[in-house]
């Protein structure tokens, strides 16, 4: 009987340390604008409010804001309320206002746009699209939250933290489905596109790369021993 019950205090005490470990197993995280609703405004989504896809949400530092829309509507991000509260870009302060993309109003045909947005500072962040004179971000197009630190930037993301630089991908003729991609799909920290810097930053780009494929599978690593563990546990409890 009491070798019995310290096979259960021994179970229930390795039980409690991997419960403690994956806890401990944090990661950045994407999250999608407006889920399948994206990134438009209400007299093309009437259903959509993006303050209300904000609340129960937890942004923190290295996350990505991801945004699914077209080439009629823009992305401005801003530390600066009364930017925010203007819907107005145009006289908006290069240190606190980036604009991701832009519309081009005498384009009659659209194509989609995806734009990765990392999150490279804590407080209040909003978001807006300013186009058509700030209609769009009258018309429910707009939102703000509240970044926190979490577990402060990645190393790919703290060059940006002062001033993020967005990066624009034009689509040439005969390719209208295929969307726009602003960031680089594995979400390194946006720069400047330029040809000199080209060859400088093949060499970053590829190590970046690299570190994001040992995370993804060191954190799959991590849910494969850490069931494994449960499963076995089970068998010693039950046998």
């Amino acid at each position: 009987m009491e070798h019995r019950r310290s096979s259960y205090d021994f179970l229930f005490s390795g039980f409690i340390i991997l419960l403690c470990f994956f806890g401990s197993v944090e990661s950045y995280k994407n999250y999608t604008v407006g889920d399948s609703f994206g990134w438009f405004d209400s007299t093309m989504k009437p259903d959509i409010n993006y303050q209300k896809w904000v609340a129960n949400k937890d942004f923190s530092l290295g996350d990505f804001l991801i945004f699914n829309t077209d080439n009629n509507h823009s992305i401005v991000q801003t530390y600066n309320f009364s930017t925010y509260k203007q819907c107005d870009y145009d006289d908006a302060q290069d240190k606190d206002t980036v604009q991701w993309t832009a519309s081009d109003p005498s384009n009659i045909e659209t194509h989609d746009v995806s734009v990765a947005v990392p999150l490279v500072k804590e407080g209040v962040t909003y978001f807006f699209s300013s186009d058509y004179d700030g209609d769009q971000c009258k018309n429910g197009q707009h939102f703000k939250i509240n970044v926190t630190y979490g577990q402060g930037l990645p190393k790919s993301l703290k060059d940006s933290s002062d001033s993020p630089s967005p990066i624009t991908s034009p689509v040439s003729e005969g390719e209208e489905s295929a969307p726009d991609t602003i960031v680089p799909s594995n979400f390194s920290h946006p720069k400047e596109d330029k040809d000199s810097d080209d060859d400088e930053n093949a060499s970053d780009d590829k190590a970046k790369e690299k570190s994001s494929s040992v995370s993804m599978l060191m954190h799959a690593q991590v849910h494969n021993k850490f069931y494994g563990s449960l499963i076995l546990i089970g068998l010693v409890f039950f046998s």
